[in-house]
This record gives C-alpha cells, sequence and structure tokens, in this order.
C-alpha cells in the first residue's frame, strides 16, 4: 500500500479523452500510495492552508525540529518522525509563531491532534472526510489533501485549491480560468482524473 502497489487504476484506460489517454500511456507506472495514517498528513495538510508551498514547508520543518522525533534505526539526524498528536494538542498556539505558523492554522492543528486517536480509527476515505471536516478549521480541501496519501484516493477533490480548478479546465475543456463548478463539472465527465492532476504539477 505504501508502495502504492494497490492504487487500482485499471478503469483510467477506459475514459474517452485524449488527454487522460496520453497520460495514462505517459505515466502508466505511477500509482498513488495509502500510508493508512490520517494524523501524520493532517498536520502539513492544515499548514498549506491559504500560504505558500514554501510557508508551510518552513512551519512543517519548525515544528518537526521542535519535537524531535528521530526515525529509529540509522538514518540521517535530520529525518524526523511526524510529532506525537498528545504533544502537539498540549502545545500552546503561540509557541508556533516562530515557525511562521499564525494562531488559526495553529488552533487548527492542536484541534486536530486532540482528535487524532478518532482520525486514526478511520478505515475509508469517506469516513475520513467525515471525522475530518467535523474538526472546525478542516474544510474539503484539506480533507481531500489528507485522504489522497492516506488512502490512494486518486478520485479526492481538493476544492478551493488556487490552482487545480484552473489546471482542470484548462486540460480538459481548452478554458484559461476554471472555477470549483466547473472543475467539478468535468471531474464528473472524467472521473478518476485526479489521479492525473497531481502528474500535471509534477
Amino acid at each position: 500500500a505504501v508502495a502504492g502497489l494497490r492504487d487500482d487504476v485499471s478503469g483510467l484506460s477506459s475514459f474517452d479523452h485524449p488527454l487522460v489517454h496520453k497520460l495514462w500511456h505517459t505515466f502508466a507506472g505511477v500509482r498513488l500510495p495509502a500510508s493508512g495514517r490520517v494524523f501524520h498528513h493532517i498536520v502539513a495538510a492544515i499548514l498549506g492552508q491559504k500560504v505558500t508551498g514554501g510557508e508551510a514547508s518552513r512551519g512543517y520543518r519548525g515544528l518537526l525540529r521542535h519535537f524531535k522525533s528521530p526515525v529509529p534505526g540509522p538514518a540521517p539526524p535530520r529525518l524526523m518522525l511526524p510529532p506525537d498528536p498528545a504533544d502537539v494538542a498540549a502545545t500552546p498556539y503561540w509557541q508556533f509563531h516562530p515557525w511562521g505558523i499564525e494562531q488559526k492554522r495553529a488552533d487548527t492543528v492542536r484541534r486536530a491532534a486532540a482528535f487524532a486517536t478518532r482520525l486514526e480509527k478511520a478505515t475509508d476515505p469517506a469516513v475520513a472526510t467525515r471525522l475530518l471536516t467535523s474538526v472546525p478549521g478542516i474544510g474539503p480541501w484539506t480533507a481531500a489533501e489528507v485522504v489522497r496519501v492516506a488512502f490512494s484516493d486518486g478520485d479526492a477533490v481538493s476544492v478551493g485549491d488556487y490552482h487545480h480548478k484552473n489546471v482542470v479546465a484548462w486540460a480538459l475543456a481548452g478554458e484559461a480560468r476554471g472555477t470549483d463548478e466547473r472543475m467539478l463539472e468535468l471531474h464528473k465527465l472524467a472521473e478518476g482524473l485526479s489521479n492525473l492532476t497531481d502528474l500535471f504539477e509534477r
């Protein structure tokens, strides 16, 4: 599952769209992994809300350095495990500020950490999405970012993403700009495409 070997992409070959066919042949070996770990991904997803990728990465690195949970066994010293949820939940929001994380995202991370035990019991994308979006501060975009990698859910659509709606509208309809509504409409025409939209960014 972690290697993506359980990712079922058999249905992609049946879509009647030239771009889907082209990508299907070009990236035939690409699979989505499924880690099965929700909390590990939710922290990074929350830190990616409403900021640039660089800002999110800096915040996440700062958080990892603070909690200092090195991986077991021989490994580079800078390689760290995601923090323990209990430690994160007990950390006051102001301690996140030096890492470039303001109170709103810090509080959302802390709420998710306090809820981590229930989140980790999710057995599929639908259950995980329902649990995730019950946490204040976690919406459809954040939940989709998590279930895509926690459960190999290639059909999780990142509604609210700054770029995805435009990428999908251009790729499938030749439209320079898109909306979330248009992206979802096109997604219904070619279900499974979100398995491939990540390839555009790679």
